[in-house]
């Protein structure tokens, strides 16, 4: 999403070992017993061990704790830490049964059968994740009490994409320079790239990341917009895998030896990836590998922001500015759909749309505080959750939300798991930009 303002400020989180359980007890007295227990806790721990897909996560600037979500795409069961079973399809399930027969808090006029599902959205104003089914009623939130360890901070996050296999929600806090991984299973952050509050290029900084994407792999891929390049992370190195690009604060385009701004890498069908620069206007497509297949205007536009794919040569970006545009366009850079109101619907700085399986088009209108479909065919807004211009807390408000992802299944990384591009590099002693090959 866009570059902002860097408006608020996080103090660096301490974060809380866990303690370890030994299993024993003080007191034991006989030593044969002793060893017997120790024996018996031993073998459970490495059966227990053998028995989950559960990754340690470490980097610096990093939370050091065990991630629950493991490589594969079905999204309906993952494997926790503790080698529970975890089934995404049942999560969602009871948490609608619990709002069944409330009100929803959606605008007048819309219709609920405009969405497939819930949708998550990026509360970034008031630094919240909100999970909103299609009739406008919350349900489920983060934080939520207790979901932060002590001294953990959650600030403004701009973007948030659910996993491949639905089990967590990476989310970009872009004025706070981290990358936040969450497990939707514990309500707790397992994995983070950056320091909150603390810009910078260097191993385990980040200078304004932007959309980043949990990988099948496990690792992660991101824009990192005020350093001009694109970054492949792994929670296993504390380093970047892979930069694409020169690590710089002069941003032009140039790709791949250079990135004008990026702020935003989104998969394609064919296993490559959609890249966004803002300087100059460019939208790209890159192979995993880093070489440029085409690089082409938005039309029209002086901002795109988010640019995602819609069928085999066909785009979809938004352009944030105001009044704001949302329009379709393909490879030579011509265009195919707009959508660009005027008087009370006018947009205002609109920072990502992502095509439904109907084929209409959802959106985030940011400085509008609300989150919108649109009728293609129409042109006009059927569905809306939050009040338009006006900021809030309570239920049916949002305060200029930022991204938006559907839920499982139909969630952008879940869609794409099969045949997402993983970038060919493994966590090595140091990093090497791109050069094309």
């Amino acid at each position: 999403m866009p570059l902002r303002p860097e408006s608020s400020w996080a103090h660096a989180p301490k974060h809380a070992a866990r303690a370890r359980r030994n299993g024993l007890k003080k007191g034991a007295t006989a030593i044969l017993l002793l060893a017997v227990l120790v024996s018996i806790v031993w073998v459970t721990a490495f059966r227990g061990g053998s028995k989950t897909n559960a990754r340690t996560r470490s980097s610096t600037g990093s939370i050091g704790s065990v991630g629950s979500n493991a490589g594969g795409s079905s999204g309906s069961a993952t494997t926790s830490a503790n080698g529970a079973s975890f089934n995404v399809k049942s999560w969602m399930a009871s948490l609608e049964a619990k709002v069944k027969g409330q009100p929803g808090h959606l605008q007048p006029g819309s219709d609920p059968s405009a969405l497939p599902g819930p949708i998550l959205i990026a509360d970034e104003g008031n630094s919240r994740l909100l999970l909103v089914d299609p009739k406008g009623r919350i349900l489920w939130q983060f934080p939520s009490p207790g979901n932060l360890a002590p001294g953990q901070t959650f600030v403004e996050p701009d973007d948030a994409f659910f996993g491949p296999t639905g089990s967590d929600i990476m989310a970009t806090q872009e004025s706070q320079f981290v990358v936040t991984e969450i497990s939707i299973q514990t309500g707790r952050i397992i994995y983070r790239y950056g320091h909150p509050g603390i810009s910078g290029s260097a191993p385990g900084y980040l200078n304004n990341p932007d959309d980043a994407m949990l990988l099948p792999n496990g690792n992660i891929f991101t824009a990192d917009i005020k350093n001009c390049r694109l970054l492949y992370l792994s929670p296993s190195s504390s380093s970047p895998v892979h930069i694409y690009g020169e690590t710089t604060s002069y941003c032009y385009h140039q790709p791949p030896a250079r990135f004008g701004s990026p702020n935003g890498v989104f998969p394609m069908a064919n296993g490559d990836w959609l890249v966004t620069e803002i300087n100059g206007d460019w939208v790209d497509e890159m192979t995993p590998s880093g070489q440029i297949k085409f690089s082409t205007h938005p039309p029209g536009i002086t901002y795109p922001s988010d640019s995602n794919e819609v069928s085999p040569g066909v785009f979809l970006t938004a352009a944030y500015t105001s009044p704001g545009v949302i329009e379709e366009f393909n490879q030579a850079g011509s265009l195919v759909w707009r959508f660009d109101p005027t008087g009370s619907q006018t947009l205002n700085h609109p920072s990502i749309a992502i095509p439904l399986p109907n084929g209409n088009v959802l959106a985030t209108d940011d400085r509008n505080d609300r989150v919108i479909v649109i009728d293609k065919k129409t042109n006009k807004i059927i569905w809306q959750y939050g009040y338009t211009g006006v900021s809030g807390t309570k239920p049916g408000y949002i305060d200029e939300p930022d991204g938006v992802d559907l839920a499982p299944p139909y969630s952008l990384l879940m869609t794409q798991a099969a045949t997402m591009g993983i970038p060919p590099f493994e966590p090595a002693g140091s990093p090497t930009p791109t050069t094309g090959g």
